[in-house]
């Protein structure tokens, strides 16, 4: 480089003379305006005694947001809630659930004990039945080659003879109440359909039947006359007289169809139809 090349001076621009006029003119009138003040003021200002503290906004900061913490506790805690409320229904119906099943079973295995029980039941009144059936045939043999007298009297004849045979062919038939035949009777089904097969029309309840004829004594019966247990005209049973001091009726469930002797169960009154 040339020692003659120009060297940039590294000095501030002077300020123009406008510029320094009106700065100055602004220091001026601003002096002016304090000493103004100053004399149109009192001659001793009184000393500060108090200290105004001026508010924040850092009170309603805090105080917003704890509600905002308060609020979001007060949600978490009923979502908390809402779940253990949902938990205890599903656990509560989990639980209806299992009852409910659980007492179908019991009732289903109650029913099965009940239909078994009643088989059962059957089973033994049939074997009854049978067995009964059996002890009447041999009483009926053993009297048939013996003195003693037998189901089918010897002195019952005609209707009153055929009204005796359909009674005592029904030994050992089952007691139903309403019962007409042919297997299962009542004690006035069973009065009504032996005289029904000699062509006798009786009615069919015992009341009835107890006054259907006329009366006779208890001392003076023959075969074929009407038993009856109760008053005349409201009877609550009614058999068949076969001689001998013996009957022929349906008593009850348990015995069905019987031959009895009138001390088993002595009757009220007779009539007599035939």
């Amino acid at each position: 480089m040339s020692h003659t090349a120009h060297i940039p001076s590294h000095r501030k621009p002077r300020q123009s003379a406008s510029k320094t006029a009106l700065r100055a003119g602004v220091a001026g009138g601003v002096l002016s305006t304090i000493a103004v003040a100053g004399a149109a003021g009192p001659a001793q200002a009184e000393p500060v005694t108090q200290t105004i503290e001026m508010p924040t906004i850092t009170a309603g900061l805090s105080t917003s947001v704890a509600a905002s913490a308060q609020a979001t506790q007060a949600v978490a805690l009923d979502l908390e809630t809402q779940a253990q409320e949902d938990a205890a229904a599903e656990t509560a119906a989990k639980a209806a659930k299992k009852a409910k099943a659980e007492a179908v079973r019991k009732a289903e295995a109650k029913k099965k004990a009940e239909a078994a029980a009643k088989a059962k039941a059957e089973a033994a009144e049939r074997a009854s039945r049978t067995a009964e059936r059996t002890t009447l045939s041999a009483a009926s043999d053993s009297s048939s080659s013996s003195s003693s007298p037998s189901y089918s009297s010897s002195s019952a004849t005609g209707s009153a003879a055929s009204v005796i045979a359909f009674a005592q062919s029904q030994i050992g038939d089952a007691y139903v109440s309403g019962g007409t035949g042919p297997n299962s009777w009542d004690c006035s089904g069973l009065v009504q359909a032996a005289f029904g097969s000699v062509g006798i029309d009786l009615p069919r309840v015992s009341q009835s039947q107890s006054t259907a004829g006329t009366q006779v004594s208890l001392d003076n019966l023959q075969p074929g006359d009407i038993l009856y247990w109760g008053g005349a005209g409201s009877a609550y049973h009614v058999g068949i007289y076969v001689g001998g001091g013996e009957f022929v009726g349906a008593q009850n469930s348990s015995t069905g169809v019987v031959q009895k002797s009138l001390d088993y169960d002595p009757p009220s009154g007779a009539v007599r139809v035939l």
